[in-house]
């Protein structure tokens, strides 16, 4: 019997997310609000206005007051006014996704989104928010002036990396009044890119400075040509360490160590390899370490290869480099 009841709300419910308040999947492209899909009913002012008309009709009746009833009716017709106002103010607008960054696991992925008003008169206080379980609603309020288009950016907290969609958006209005709330609903069919969480810092282990095998299976010194010395960087190999110039540095400088550089083939020296982390790691542990050496090697401009399953990339650095060894690191299935 609990089952069949649950069944039969779930059921009444989702009639009433479709019929009623015509709660849509992800939908593509443009939307438009248009009449069916904007809803309207009295605030709490409102609700306090209507019965501060009726305490005025039923003086006026008693006490035969001419004055109390043009007033009474005066009023009702401001809220008749202000119902058609409210509605207009959010009936009719255009609305589309924009663009959206990849964030890291823990971040607040950001979507942008476009209100556009194609009609002549202005749309003021229209106040946005996503909503859904486990989401505190935040509004933000916009203004979008006739035959323009405003932008409104919303956030929503990530957890896990990997593709993240849009939550649900509401959108509503008082205006100008506050007497009644009109409010619509729009799921934006848009996703944000979510990156492993970057390891800690302070427990991740050094730059894996070490060749990287070829396709013939040769490993790669990366050490053919001397192009001078520079100041030691965080992940520089120590056997780079220029010796005799560091004996002549002065115990008072700045500087305190300096590597030799070398070109023509030192992009291989650093390889961020799935296969070479310990076996025992947690998945996302590998993930959010190869994550912390990416961020790190392209800090310190070091060109590096990336290994992650059957995804080779050849040692390069760049935020296009970097831009795809995230997003596979982020949409990376292995079970291992």
């Amino acid at each position: 019997m609990p089952t069949m009841l649950t069944a039969l709300h779930n059921k009444l419910q989702y009639w009433l997310n479709q019929s009623l308040f015509q709660l849509r999947g992800a939908e593509p492209g443009e939307v438009f609000l248009s009449q069916r899909r904007v809803f309207i009913v009295p605030s709490r002012a409102g609700m306090a206005f209507a019965a501060m008309l009726i305490v005025l009709f039923i003086g006026s009746i008693n006490y035969n007051l001419s004055l109390g009833f043009a007033l009474t009716f005066l009023l009702a017709a401001c809220a008749v006014i202000d119902m058609h106002l409210t509605f207009r103010n959010l009936a009719y607008l255009h609305l589309a996704a924009g663009k959206v960054t990849p964030v890291f696991a823990g971040e607040d992925a950001l979507f942008e989104l476009h209100l556009m008003n194609r009609r002549k008169h202005p749309r003021y206080a229209l106040w946005l928010s996503f909503i859904g379980p486990n989401l505190a609603p935040m509004d933000h309020a916009v203004d979008v002036a006739a035959h323009a288009v405003s932008s409104v950016t919303l956030a929503s907290a990530t957890v896990a990396r990997g593709w993240h969609p849009a939550p649900r958006v509401r959108l509503q209005t008082r205006f100008p009044l506050g007497l009644l709330r009109a409010w619509s609903y729009w799921q934006p069919d848009v996703k944000a890119l979510i990156y492993p969480q970057p390891e800690a810092a302070a427990s991740a282990p050094p730059l894996p400075m070490a060749p990287m095998e070829n396709a013939d299976g040769n490993g790669t010194a990366g050490h053919q040509d001397f192009a001078g010395i520079r100041t030691y960087q965080a992940g520089d190999s120590l056997k780079h360490l220029a010796w005799r110039q560091i004996a002549k540095l002065d115990m008072d400088a700045e500087v305190k160590l300096i590597t030799k550089h070398f070109e023509g083939g030192a992009a291989s020296d650093l390889a961020i390899d799935y296969a070479s982390l310990p076996y025992a790691m947690a998945v996302d542990a590998k993930l959010s370490r190869m994550t912390r050496w990416i961020l790190e090697a392209e800090a310190h401009s070091l060109p590096y290869a990336f290994r992650l399953g059957d995804i080779v990339y050849a040692a390069a650095i760049g935020p296009a480099h970097q831009q795809a060894c995230l997003q596979a690191l982020a949409l990376y299935e292995g079970a291992t």
